[in-house]
């Protein structure tokens, strides 16, 4: 049992011996707008960039293709549909995946797009709500926000979110698992230099819900975030948690101004 500490940190050494420069380093960090930020696809390779904007080539089109049925689709004992509300999605949802997480009135929390649709699900249709990181929520999720895609990430300038804000940086910069490492430490201090063979990205959400060829999946912010912290060995926050959303809210505000991708495409 000795032996652990000193495995432990070995690995940790070793992780840490992967912090290399990429190779294409110098050239992304010249695609950098006037405040240093670059979206999540300046990371990618140029056939994963092309697969996400063509929508022609890009996977994510059949969950977006599900979600315009369900848009347009009656659920639950309502027997109404979204559409049957808020009419046309091109005109009714135009923006609306930029501004979340917001504060929801009736919790008087942070809540976010998935959680917002199950709410709308659950009191107006009178339906059952969507399961976390399900299908049917994702699909729903990509439709709508495909409505604001090139928009400006706007979360709410609401007082009542600073608090929010706040603890979802002091989550960013909190050293958690065995690995005793922070989200900054890679994303902040070592963003274009690889993890193993993955370039380090500066972690802008703008292309959520993504679909992830890794997964063969569409996925949420959540499930990326609950993949970070299995990967520093931390026990990761459940999906739907408020420590989730208010990481989520924070990185929205830091992503402030930058223009929506989603849905977007990952290795």
């Amino acid at each position: 049992m000795q032996g652990a500490p000193l495995r432990l940190l070995l690995l940790l050494a070793c992780m840490i011996g992967t912090f290399v420069e990429a190779s294409a380093q110098g050239q992304t960090r010249g695609q950098q707008g006037a405040e240093g930020r670059l979206p999540g696809s300046a990371f990618m390779s140029p056939s994963t960039q092309e697969m996400q904007r063509d929508d022609s080539q890009n996977p994510a089109m059949l969950w977006v293709q599900e979600g315009e049925a369900l848009w347009n689709r009656n659920a639950g004992r309502s027997e109404r549909s979204c559409a049957s509300c808020h009419g046309e999605a091109k005109s009714a949802m135009r923006g609306v995946a930029a501004r979340y997480p917001a504060m929801d009135a009736q919790t008087r929390r942070p809540i976010n797009l998935g959680q917002r649709i199950n709410q709308c699900r659950h009191q107006h249709q009178q339906a059952e709500p969507f399961a976390a990181e399900s299908e049917p929520l994702l699909s729903l999720e990509s439709y709508i926000a495909l409505q604001s895609r090139g928009m400006p990430i706007s979360p709410p300038q609401d007082a009542a979110l600073r608090p929010h804000v706040e603890q979802g940086r002091q989550r960013w910069l909190q050293r958690i698992g065995q690995l005793n490492m922070s989200c900054a430490q890679c994303h902040d201090d070592n963003w274009g230099k690889r993890l193993g063979s993955s370039p380090i990205p500066q972690a802008h959400p703008g292309g959520y819900p993504i679909y992830r060829l890794e997964w063969q999946a569409m996925g949420s912010l959540q499930r990326r975030l609950r993949n970070c912290m299995n990967g520093v060995r931390a026990q990761p926050y459940a999906f739907g948690a408020q420590e989730m959303v208010e990481l989520e809210l924070y990185l929205a505000e830091r992503a402030r101004g930058m223009p929506l991708e989603a849905p977007g495409v990952r290795p």
